[in-house]
């Protein structure tokens, strides 16, 4: 879409009757990545947000490179397996620079695109219209889309429970959702690999072609997963009582997908 991307508060209001203002935008606390303990809370949501800024520029090269362009394979996945027919809208969360909604347009769906970052949202070469907003807390009315994506950015989020709610009330009833991010092999040979290359290489192909300290956490951030099984179960009471989980690339990435009932 042409322009700059909308931005968009939250859906409520404060006791004094002012907009409660968004939670990308309260505080402020710089380059909290850099350290080696992981934010939490407010704290991460502002470091989150000013991480993906400060990358948003090299995103899709270090992607392309670090994953051996796997990345494009399991976003292809993700909307297979999402299972919408043409038409279908479908809002795209923490979409980054849009590289799923140019996947979802390809399949012939009406992707939206929401992102927390406005260097992403800057970034984005999808077209799909824009907008700027905590996905935890989306300005879109109650089933208003026929289904949602998310790429990598589970272990972004402070409230998983939260973040699962809301993907129920904005999914109509017999709608879809497809969410990656990046797992943890059940191979041991697998795991063993992949946290040397995850946790070491990474973090230096970052380092010489974007910002080192931005790829010494996207690594560590693994940590904030709860377990599939958890996850399954969280989305199971939000309303996804079909959900299931799947390994991709040996388990490289996981891929969670699930109808609204």
């Amino acid at each position: 879409m042409a322009g700059d991307p909308v931005t968009c508060g939250t859906r409520g209001r404060r006791s004094g009757g002012g907009p409660t203002p968004p939670r990308s935008l309260c505080g402020v606390n710089e380059r909290a990545w850099d350290r080696d303990t992981l934010p939490e809370g407010q704290e991460k949501v502002v470091a989150v947000r000013q991480m993906f800024d400060a990358i948003a520029p090299r995103y899709d090269m270090v992607n392309r490179i670090m994953t051996f362009r796997l990345d494009v394979r399991w976003r292809r996945t993700a909307v297979k397996r999402l299972a919408l027919p043409a038409g279908s809208t479908v809002l795209d969360l923490a979409s980054g620079t849009g590289d799923l909604c140019i996947d979802l347009a390809r399949a012939g769906m009406r992707p939206l695109s929401a992102d927390l970052s406005f260097g992403m949202l800057s970034a984005d070469r999808s077209g799909a219209p824009r907008i700027q907003a905590d996905i935890l807390n989306l300005p879109v009315p109650d089933g208003a889309v026929d289904g949602v994506t998310c790429g990598f950015a589970l272990r972004n989020l402070v409230d998983l429970p939260a973040f699962f709610t809301e993907l129920g009330r904005v999914v109509r009833p017999g709608g879809r959702i497809a969410l990656l991010d990046v797992g943890v092999p059940r191979n041991p040979l697998i795991r063993w690999g992949n946290s040397i290359y995850f946790g070491r290489i990474v973090p230096r192909i970052g380092g010489l072609l974007s910002d080192g300290p931005a790829y010494r956490y996207l690594p560590r951030s693994v940590a904030y997963l709860p377990s599939p099984e958890q996850m399954l179960a969280d989305l199971r009471a939000a309303g996804f009582s079909d959900a299931s989980h799947h390994q991709l690339s040996g388990g490289l990435t996981q891929l969670m997908v699930g109808t609204r009932r």
